[in-house]
């Protein structure tokens, strides 16, 4: 079995991290009071994306994996998001 060399992420990099955490859920929030009608839910669902995206990415070391982990991740977030969609036509469609 192979050894990987360790990596280091700095405290920087996790508060940095955090604080876009932070922003994105202050948006989040802060779109409940926005009249977008039906878009509510679609930017709601697109920054909690964007979070998870960066919790898998940095917290979980998504970036230190190899390339075939990130392909199959990348993967099952096109079938998720492929469902999603198709769900929100259905309902539109009603």
């Amino acid at each position: 079995m192979e050894h990987k060399k360790p990596h280091i992420v700095s405290y920087a990099n996790h508060i940095w991290v955090w604080i876009a955490l932070l922003i994105l859920t202050v948006v989040t929030v802060g779109i409940t009071y926005v009249d977008l009608k039906h878009l509510v839910v679609f930017t709601a669902l697109s920054i909690a994306t964007v979070k998870s995206t960066l919790v898998v990415v940095y917290f979980m070391h998504l970036k230190f994996e190899s390339k075939i982990l990130a392909i199959m991740l990348g993967i099952s977030m096109l079938v998720f998001i492929t469902f999603i969609l198709l769900t929100f036509v259905d309902y539109s469609f009603r």
